[in-house]
């Protein structure tokens, strides 16, 4: 079987350890070549890359393994890029929190003025990726799961329309894994239907391979627990605050029962209940620096300062083999129906055909082939539509340098309660981003 060169953009992220281990579990399916960390942050980088590079020799010591900040070195003849980066890390990610909450708005990560100014910044980096493997690796393909996906897509869609990236994201599978928990499957067994945005959508259907249908079965259990189960084994979802947000999915479905919501669209529905149970002091942003980023580097410095990383702290991160299907699909043409971010063409037959909407799809060597999900009812239809023409707005203040443009995305963002606060918040944003964004007139 072929062996392939992964380069993994964001070397210095918490994921990586977990993504290396993942790679490393599915060798079988998935044979390396080599295995490259890029990231700009050199130092950052070099704590994971050096635990890392005691744990391939002990593991896989057939796999060429380097970590650089040379984009040359890190890209040339590499086949897949998989990119998990974020500009301005943990400490811009604490401000996309807590600048939203004085002024009494929803301060998270991807949804709402945070995520709004993420994208901002991520458009940059995200750009620079692509030109750099278009560069030294012109046939290889992007996998890129960075955040806010959502506006990473639809400014690829813009800026780069011919780029090989795929655009996807974790969130669709953890709550598959829990669904499949609900009723006693395994993901694997089972195919769903689902129509939205990034982290805005709803699944239509979940079906077993003998097309019985669990949708009623998991709708009655997520009416009174949410996506809470007994089985927890998703550990990137486990903090207390994650907990919070499975459990209030069957708040989410009250509002309209006919699909099973992604948990994140508490955040437009409820976004007073969200800033009522948030902390302006002690964020997500703080929550994960104390937690998964001291446990990470506390276990990278042990693995360099023993010298193996036997017991290391290190944990494969199942969750994300996602990612070796995609890379197989294309690599071996194997038609995975996978749920992915593309542009709509139809998919949604009452929907804009340029929106970055998130179906299933069936993966192959040519790329994703999104499958048609008919018509959506009015409700959807209407809050997809507000919420795209936030994503779009944002890339064209981006594009253009439009201050209006990207006051008017914050005003249109359900989050936000008046243009009035949105300005404020916008002038805010502006002056703690002023390293990263471009200039808006």
């Amino acid at each position: 079987m072929r062996k392939f060169s992964v380069v993994i953009a964001g070397g210095g992220s918490t994921f990586t350890p977990g993504i290396v281990m993942m790679l490393l579990d599915n060798s079988e399916r998935f044979p390396l070549k080599s295995l490259r960390l890029y990231d700009n942050d050199a130092e950052r980088q070099a704590t994971l890359g050096a635990a890392l590079e005691i744990l391939l020799k002990e593991q896989a010591p057939e796999v060429e393994f380097i970590y650089t900040t040379d984009p040359e070195i890190a890209f040339t003849d590499t086949d897949f890029c998989m990119a998990h980066i974020r500009v301005g890390k943990y400490a811009m990610r604490e401000q996309d929190e807590k600048i939203p909450l004085k002024y009494g708005v929803i301060g998270q990560e991807t949804c709402g003025p945070g995520g709004l100014a993420y994208g901002m910044r991520s458009i940059t980096g995200m750009l620079e990726i692509i030109d750099y493997m278009e560069q030294y690796a012109p046939n290889a393909w992007m996998l890129n799961y960075s955040n806010p996906a959502a506006i990473v897509a639809e400014a690829c869609r813009v800026l780069r329309p011919d780029s090989k990236v795929l655009n996807i994201c974790d969130m669709p599978v953890g709550t598959l894994r829990r669904m499949s928990q609900i009723v006693g499957k395994q993901p694997k067994d089972l195919d769903v239907r689902y129509f939205g945005l990034n982290h805005f959508g709803w699944w239509t259907s979940v079906k077993d391979k003998e097309g019985h249908e669990y949708i009623n079965q998991i709708r009655d259990y997520v009416a009174e627990h949410g996506y809470l189960t007994q089985v927890e084994v998703d550990t990137q979802h486990m903090d207390e605050s994650w907990q919070a947000t499975h459990k209030k999915a069957k708040d989410i479905l009250e509002v309209d029962d006919r699909y099973l919501p992604n948990t994140y669209l508490k955040y437009y529905l409820f976004p007073d209940d969200e800033v009522a149970h948030s902390s302006c002091t002690y964020t997500r942003a703080n929550e994960v620096m104390d937690g998964r980023e001291k446990t990470v580097f506390d276990a990278a410095r042990r693995i360099v300062e023993t010298g193996t990383a036997v017991d290391s702290g290190f944990h494969i991160d199942s969750h994300a083999s996602f990612i070796v299907d995609l890379a197989r699909a294309i690599a071996f043409n194997t038609h995975e129906r996978m749920v992915m971010i593309v542009e709509n063409n139809g998919a949604i037959a009452n929907f804009p055909d340029d929106a970055m909407v998130e179906v299933p799809c069936i993966v192959g060597s040519d790329g994703p082939e999104a499958l048609a999900q008919g018509k959506i009812p009015m409700f959807h239809q209407a809050l997809m539509h507000q919420q795209v023409t936030v994503e779009k707005l944002a890339v064209e203040a981006y594009v253009e340098g439009s201050y209006q443009k990207l006051w008017q995305a914050l005003t249109m963002s359900k989050t936000i309660p008046s243009a009035k606060v949105a300005k404020e918040l916008l002038d805010d944003l502006i002056e703690a981003n002023k390293d990263f964004w471009p200039e808006l007139k």
